[in-house]
């Protein structure tokens, strides 16, 4: 493969400086990476020659989570005899990580530095949360990876980013006043928050199902099924068969499909009720970590959808504050599109393990 990125270019379209543990530059590192964003529903593998800041790809792989009883079982299988030998291996995985461990959230590996170590002979491993490594990813975007969503005034600041996918990732950026500092959160688990009667009855609905409600349970792909069988509960209306044989079939991908269609209105007010949320989300991110340098929204479900994300919901209940409307209405949101920067960001942790040349 011949896909070259390179760290912290410098341009005058986009620019995010990220300081990996005090290392803002690789050019005395070289060697052979594993770079690896370990999720619920895939896992995304690189093998990678890093040389002078650049990654160039030897070997790049997806496999269902779920289809591996674990992390070292598929490993088994990517990584043939006739690739070169590993000199760092960094893995972004959805769950928090703890003194180098980590289960994830939602799948059932277990993942432990020290044994992935030891069974694979690699001398550097380690193992971040996946929204650290999201963060960490965007070192490598340029402005045609990014779409934006609410206009607003860029200041150096604070940001943060907020991924939906099989589930709902938060995390934080420290800005020192030269470089980025990423910080992992677990702030998708945090109580889901009420504003209108409609919230009410939602929670109400999911409280019953799950006892517990998160934001998770409503601002993630699991989360717009939830929202859409709320609404036909709350609405009291039948869906199409075909639409719900889709959905028993596992394809929850069909909501969208049937809002593009507009088949089904249930399905456009679910995607804009899930807007609504993400946007709320987002605004509650903005204001705990004062993110003037702007909100992120990862994961892969928005840039499926961004046809049908409405701007003017999203920055209606973006803005709603008692008083910090006027902070919030500085802030700019930027959807990326570049699902790669996950695995790209974890490939440059596993650089900055790299013994110099």
């Amino acid at each position: 493969m011949d896909e070259i990125v390179r760290f912290n270019k410098e341009s005058e379209e986009f620019y995010i400086p990220l300081s990996f543990r005090r290392k803002e530059t690789f050019e005395q590192s070289s060697g052979v990476i594993l770079a690896g964003d370990v999720g619920g529903t895939k896992t995304n593998l690189a093998l990678i020659h890093f040389e002078e800041n650049t990654l160039k790809t030897i070997k790049k792989e997806s496999f269902k989570t779920n289809n591996w009883s674990s992390f070292l079982e598929l490993m088994a299988t990517f990584h043939a005899k006739n690739l070169p030998a590993i000199d760092s291996i960094c893995l972004g995985v959805a769950g928090p990580v703890i003194d180098g461990k980590v289960t994830g959230t939602n799948f059932s590996w277990e993942l432990d530095e020290k044994k992935i170590a030891r069974e694979l002979k690699v001398g550097r491993v380690s193992l971040i949360n996946d929204m650290e490594a999201n963060a960490y990813g965007l070192s490598v975007l340029e402005k045609k990876d990014l779409v934006e969503i609410k206009e607003g005034t860029w200041i150096r600041g604070n940001a943060a980013m907020i991924s939906p996918g099989t589930g709902l990732g938060e995390v934080g950026l420290y800005w020192d006043g030269d470089y980025y500092h990423p910080f992992a959160s677990e702030g998708g688990h945090c109580d889901f928050s009420l504003r209108t009667e409609l919230d009410i009855r939602l929670w109400q609905f999911l409280q019953n199902k799950y006892g517990y409600v998160s934001w998770e349970r409503v601002v993630s792909g699991p989360g717009i099924v939830n929202l859409y069988e709320f609404l036909l509960k709350d609405k009291n209306v039948t869906e199409p068969e075909t639409l719900k044989k889709k959905l028993k079939e596992g394809d929850p991908a069909a909501i969208s499909n049937c809002a593009k269609e507009g088949s089904f209105d249930i399905c456009k007010e679910t995607l804009e009720l899930f807007t609504e949320y993400l946007a709320t989300e987002a605004a509650q991110m903005a204001l705990k970590f004062k993110a003037l340098g702007g909100i992120f929204i990862g994961g892969g479900i928005l840039p499926k959808i961004i046809d049908m994300v409405d701007s003017e919901i999203f920055l209606h209940h973006f803005l709603q504050s008692d008083k910090m409307k006027s902070l919030l209405d500085e802030i700019p949101v930027k959807i990326v599109l570049n699902d790669k920067s996950p695995l790209f960001g974890a490939a440059f942790c596993a650089a900055r393990n790299l013994p110099k040349k």
